[in-house]
């Protein structure tokens, strides 16, 4: 693709420091974010006279709406229609292989000061990423159409739930916000009625008139060489150029619903999560609900959708990917899922290993960078145990399993995604739009680990618990930049999330567990062991229930689990293994705490400790303190497994 923009700044190559041109929103005294219906009008006209778009739409979510919006679409070759008898009204988009993941090496936090952003984000000055902002986006939309997208994260007007708008020159961010928010009309009476709201800019950074007026021709994904995913805590703004690609572009997802809304967590003394959140409903009645973080690609969405293979339980899912969590005046944290869909991975997600999530995504579906069945279905690896005899893959080339074999190539790109609407799910539970949330009984933490890390441990206190989420660590997925499989530290499964110092953010952890009289239980999960021969140790999937059932009874009391040095953990006897074929062996190891690697572990986490400075809690340290402790106990009694 040919940029349009001579000269562009790399990310690192920003403006001097002066006084910034960007448009910002009109804000009341004292207030960090704006309100109403006239700065939204004037934020709006602002935009629209430095972008210079061709048309400003604003948007009002209506099914007449989209049916334009996909038409449009078609026609520019962005969407390619699904055979309506095997997949109705779902549309399949190739992206340019240059935008297909979040471009975390261009995602800034632009807090007023350095050490605010901490030593896990990219920061920049505010005043100069603001002129460089302010240089990109000058005549960034011209020839395009500007929409105006309100949207409500969480139900409209709930209790627990925020508003924004985003401004954008993308017709498949339109048609995604409308899947994964609640778009249009009723976000913008929010608004009206004088509710604050976050301001989100999005460009594809290619504008079809050149600043001399020659037409430049479209393409079906536009997107720029130049990326900047740019953050302001202190302002609650966001603005994204040059991908039209998910987490960068679909501003109410990542970049707001973490990134901003853990810095407005912070200040209001709640927390805004990378997890799922689901119910588990027990035969005699009870119900407990389940948080959980774990990287992307790490099995949340499977998690999120279980099928129980325990008759006495039954799972309803209320969102697979980001939680916010609020203390309330019981002492307990209440959530919600502030999304309205899923924006999954799709390549490994098939009828063995999900089914819940294969009978979503039956219609109404957007596949990004999956392959194309001559039969104008969708397949990716993972859907079926075999691939299809011929496919057309993600890049628009032909594909069979010879040419795989020959040359490497998938036929799905491994980060290919689906966006559907979290209401089409066949477990979506009854109360997943109640405004008020539902009470939180366990959080879990975990990550990709095939040594070192056991099946599970439930922590002792709110404390312990924190130290767990602090120190995830996981092998790095197709879902972000680096090398897949290379183990990083992902504390809270927020590394590339958090929008403040991950240090402050563990503390801001510490701080609301001790404002609550009935804290979640917390626990360490790691579905991913495995043996000497390379294989998992543990089924995983729907049998991931019989861990979850242990941890609810040893929560409450009711089966005593083994106490040893990174948790309490399950006698394999406690488990409840009834079906399922499991070598013992296999059992033991996958429970087994090795002393001497968990030593290693601990002496890798005091250097992760370490490279976050002094703003790491003096409970953090303790808690690792006290973990050494018990592993050299454990060392000098041989016999304890």
């Amino acid at each position: 693709m040919t940029s349009t923009l001579d000269a562009r700044p790399s990310p690192h190559a920003l403006r001097p420091v002066g006084e910034s041109a960007l448009p910002t929103p009109r804000r009341e005294a004292g207030e960090s974010m704006p309100r109403g219906l006239g700065a939204a009008e004037q934020f709006v006209a602002d935009i629209a006279a430095l972008t210079q778009p061709d048309a400003v739409v604003w948007c009002n979510g209506s099914d007449a709406e989209h049916a334009r919006l996909i038409g449009q679409m078609i026609d520019a070759g962005t969407l390619v229609p699904l055979n309506p008898d095997l997949r109705p009204d779902s549309f399949l988009a190739r992206s340019d292989p240059r935008d297909v993941a979040r471009a975390e090496s261009a995602t800034f936090i632009c807090s007023a000061r350095e050490e605010d952003a901490g030593p896990t984000n990219n920061w920049a000055e505010p005043t100069q990423m603001r002129n460089t902002l302010h240089e990109v986006f000058t005549g960034c939309m011209r020839g395009r159409t500007l929409y105006v997208v309100p949207f409500s994260m969480g139900p409209v007007g709930g209790r627990l739930s925020q508003v924004g708008i985003e401004i954008t020159d993308s017709p498949y961010v339109v048609a995604s916000m409308r899947i994964m928010t609640r778009i249009g009309a009723p976000a913008m009476r929010e608004i009206a009625a004088g509710a604050r709201w976050v301001p989100a800019v999005h460009s594809v950074g290619m504008p079809l008139v050149t600043s001399g007026g020659t037409r430049v021709q479209d393409v079906p994904w536009p997107c720029s060489e130049t990326k900047y995913i740019t953050h302001f805590p202190e302002g609650r703004e966001i603005w994204s150029f040059g991908s039209g690609y998910g987490g960068n572009a679909l501003l109410g997802k990542k970049c707001y619903a973490l990134r901003i809304a853990s810095a407005i967590a912070r200040d209001e003394g709640w927390l805004a999560e990378h997890m799922l959140l689901i119910r588990l409903t027990h035969t005699d009645g009870r119900r407990y609900h389940v948080a959980a973080a774990f990287p992307s690609a790490c099995g949340k969405t499977n998690l999120a959708m279980l099928r129980s293979v325990l008759p006495e339980w039954t799972v309803s899912t209320f969102g697979d990917d980001i939680v916010w969590m609020r203390p309330g005046t019981d002492g307990r944290l209440w959530a919600i899922n502030p999304e309205a869909g899923f924006f999954g991975v799709a390549p490994g997600t098939g009828e063995s290993t999900n089914p819940t999530a294969v009978r979503t995504l039956t219609q109404n579906v957007i596949f990004t960078n999956v392959a194309l069945t001559d039969d104008g279905d969708v397949w990716w690896e993972g859907l079926t145990d075999s691939p299809p005899a011929h496919l057309t893959d993600w890049q628009g080339q032909e594909w069979t399993p010879e040419i795989a074999a020959e040359t490497g190539r998938t036929a799905a790109h491994p980060n290919a995604r689906f966006t559907v609407a979290a209401e089409q799910c066949p477990l979506i539970d009854s109360d997943w739009e109640d405004g008020d949330g539902v009470p939180v009984d366990l959080i879990l933490f975990g990550g990709r680990r095939a040594s070192n890390v056991p099946l599970a441990a439930l922590a002792r206190d709110w404390h312990q618990g924190v130290f767990y989420g602090a120190t995830i660590a996981s092998e790095r997925t197709a879902a972000a930049e680096g090398t897949v499989g290379e183990l990083r530290r992902d504390p809270f499964a927020m590394l590339p999330f958090c929008g403040y110092h991950m240090a402050d953010y563990w503390a801001h952890w510490l701080q609301v567990g001790d404002s609550l009289t009935r804290p979640p239980a917390v626990a360490a999960v790691n579905w991913f062991r495995k043996g000497p021969d390379g294989q998992f140790l543990w089924p995983g999937f729907a049998e991931n229930i019989r861990v979850l059932d242990w941890l609810l009874r040893q929560s409450e009391g009711q089966v005593p689990g083994r106490a040893c040095a990174v948790g309490t953990l399950p006698e394999p006897e406690e488990l409840n293994l009834d079906g399922l074929e499991l070598d013992p062996a296999d059992l033991r190891e996958v429970l087994r705490v090795d002393a001497a690697g968990w030593t290693s572990e601990a002496d890798g986490i005091a250097d992760y400790f370490t490279s976050m400075g002094t703003a790491v809690p003096k409970v953090l340290w303790e808690e690792l303190a006290r973990l050494r402790a018990a592993l050299a106990a454990q060392t000098a009694q041989p016999s304890s497994r």
